[in-house]
């Protein structure tokens, strides 16, 4: 009797003995794909309870709404969306009607009467009622008391020629647009998240160009599918977020001197010896310091004392003007030299040719004369002599 081939067989995990294969799940599916929300997909019909949403905008901003309502309301409408434009109160206003089909559009009409509402044109603004695009609304009036620097610091936001905002839209794929004291930005959750962080850094007196510098660098490193499980600590710049004591400074330099020493050694060539700084020996006399004058004690002498407040204002205004513009014009003066063109001999005329002619001319009889004025004293003298 012939014994029957034994089959083997798998050994199934408890864990997945109730799985069952799925011909129609394959690779080439998306799973992190959404879908748009159509008519049909809402299952449930009409909406029981009616939701609105208003908000107020500036004076300034009525003249461009009028003009624009129709295509505000032609947008809406599509999505099943009831809006108004009040202009006594100042405030526009969306809500939903039985047309409407998708429950979250009504949080999208709110968001697009708010862009509207703090300056976005009105072909910008249409584009929040896509699903993959978000907005943001940064206050940022409240984050420097000064009105210069708050100044200031929005411009730096913005950069010269619009150059530093360019940059910030093209690394982070988002609208931004600064207008008063919010900026109001448009685009993808991830890009959103990097504008505010520039955003209120730079109000705190960070400057954008370090995070764009990180962006560049993120964005040239995710093109390397060998970094995607690694860290990228190592790649991206450290910047120094507090003064360093003393101490510090000097423990970094005698690490960085020892390590140049090993680097040295190894090639073969002599250490390199720290340059000890030679102190001034102060010379000591039993005499204290004259007594330095009080800052009421210049006011008083310069007259600055008995300005008002205003006044005081004004002239430090001026000052600080002044100085910045002799700044500005150094710097300038510095940045002209450059494209200061060298001077060039020009090609001597006709006139100048027979000018230096007659000088060598007269030069060489000058000379020919001391030659024969030479030879008569030196004639002279032996005839004395003799």
């Amino acid at each position: 009797m012939v014994d029957a081939e034994e089959v083997p067989t798998a050994v199934v995990n408890k864990n997945k003995r109730h799985r069952k294969e799925k011909p129609w799940d394959t690779d080439d599916i998306d799973q992190w794909k959404v879908d748009p929300f159509k008519a049909e997909d809402n299952k449930g019909g009409t909406f029981t309870e009616e939701s609105s949403f208003a908000t107020l905008f500036p004076k300034y901003r009525e003249k461009y709404l009028r003009e624009v309502w129709s295509a505000v309301t032609k947008a809406l409408e599509s999505q099943g969306i009831a809006c108004s434009l009040d202009l006594i109160h100042g405030s526009m206003s969306v809500r939903t009607t039985r047309k409407t089909y998708d429950p979250y559009i009504i949080l999208k009409a709110r968001d697009m009467i708010k862009l509207l509402a703090r300056g976005v044109a009105i072909g910008q603004a249409v584009k929040i009622l896509d699903d993959g695009v978000a907005c943001d609304i940064i206050k940022i009036g409240n984050i420097v008391r000064n009105k210069e620097r708050f100044v200031k610091r929005r411009q730096r936001i913005i950069g010269p020629d619009g150059s530093t905002l360019k940059a910030i839209e093209l690394l982070t794929q988002c609208y931004v647009l600064v207008q008063g004291s919010t900026v109001s930005l448009m685009g993808p959750y991830k890009g959103l998240k990097e504008v505010r962080r520039i955003v209120l850094d730079c109000m705190k007196n960070i400057h954008p160009i370090y995070r764009i510098k990180e962006l560049m660098i993120k964005r040239e490193l995710a093109r390397d599918p060998q970094l995607a499980t690694e860290s990228w600590d190592r790649f991206l710049p450290k910047f120094r977020k507090h003064h360093i004591k003393t101490s510090e400074k000097t423990a970094k330099k005698n690490e960085r001197i020892q390590s140049k020493n090993e680097a040295r050694a190894a090639a073969g060539l002599p250490p390199v010896e720290p340059v000890k700084e030679e102190k001034k020996k102060k010379i000591y006399t039993p005499f204290p310091p004259p007594q330095q004058p009080r800052k009421v004690d210049l006011q008083l002498e310069s007259g600055e004392y008995f300005l008002k407040s205003h006044e005081k204002e004004a002239r430090e205004a001026r000052r600080r003007k002044d100085k910045q513009g002799e700044v500005t014009a150094e710097k300038q003066a510095k940045r002209a030299e450059a494209f200061v063109a060298p001077a060039e001999m020009a090609a001597p005329s006709i006139e100048e040719k027979r000018r230096r002619k007659r000088e060598k001319a007269n030069e060489d009889e000058g000379d020919g004369d001391d030659d024969k004025s030479r030879r008569k004293k030196k004639k002279r003298r032996t005839e004395n002599e003799a």
